[in-house]
């Protein structure tokens, strides 16, 4: 896959509002991403998705995303892993049937981090499933961290580690929101699209993002951009782009003005 391909990491957010308590998927809005996605030329895929309700609540109500603490929190940790499959098997199953032949991975099995950051994620059978036609489907989780006992394992961490070892030349987050802006754009009807980040306007931008409106254990906005950035120097190009409007997948990857562009020219 080196030097081709794309990775697409789909916002837990945009599949399952963290804030509904109900743990459930946008199904209307996940079967025609799915349709979507099975219509992209561009090949080989990795595919990867956040957990939105199905993981931020339990971690932030159980502080999981803190480490290993008891009892408890054992049982915690074993709950969060299988709402995550949960969920995953919903992506699947719509991704499945609009023909895409997805095989879903699941990232803590083969990943470790430390003191919370990723410290290693054997990618060998990834590789071998892309060889011959699969498309891998990841999925944010919590993960063994040898000094906290776990750590979360989001999606927005796995893109970027993926994509740069893979050097691939494309890496497209569909979120909520289209594109990085000035403000929080929910609540700021004034907030400005960031047409382009790179790392020369970084400092000047990076006060601007403030963190997810709802519950949310990964670093928000300004983590996930800032983890692009690192992929810039390999002259990876990544795209934020609004999952909720059909078409911005697509566009980003014709390199068309939508979302936010991630690169390392200047703007």
């Amino acid at each position: 896959m080196s030097g081709s391909g794309v990775v697409v990491k789909i916002g837990g957010s945009v599949l399952a509002p963290k804030a509904d308590p109900a743990l459930r998927v946008d199904r209307e809005l996940l079967e025609r991403l799915a349709n979507e996605l099975a219509e992209l030329p561009t090949r080989p895929l990795v595919l990867i998705h956040g957990a939105g309700s199905y993981g931020h609540q339990i971690v932030s109500r159980t502080g999981l995303h803190h480490g290993l603490s008891g009892p408890e929190s054992l049982l915690a940790l074993g709950e969060t892993q299988r709402l995550q499959h949960v969920l995953n098997c919903q992506v699947a199953d719509a991704l499945l049937r609009a023909g895409l032949p997805v095989m879903p991975l699941q990232a803590s099995a083969f990943a470790t981090l430390r003191e919370g950051a990723l410290e290693q994620m054997d990618l060998s059978v990834l590789k071998g499933l892309l060889d011959r036609g699969l498309v891998p489907l990841l999925y944010g989780v919590p993960a063994l961290d040898h000094v906290r006992g776990c750590s979360v394992l989001s999606g927005d961490v796995i893109a970027p580690h993926v994509a740069s070892r893979l050097r691939v030349p494309r890496l497209i987050h569909l979120t909520d929101v289209d594109g990085v802006h000035t403000a929080d754009p929910h609540t700021r009807p004034d907030a400005e699209r960031i047409a382009r980040i790179t790392p020369t306007n970084w400092e000047r931008v990076r006060p601007l993002l403030s963190g997810s409106r709802e519950v949310d254990v990964t670093g928000g906005m300004a983590g996930k951009v800032g983890g692009l950035l690192e992929l810039t120097a390999a002259g990876t190009v990544s795209y934020v782009v609004s999952a909720r409007i059909p078409g911005r997948l697509a566009a980003a990857l014709a390199d068309a003005d939508v979302g936010t562009r991630i690169c390392r020219e200047d703007p």
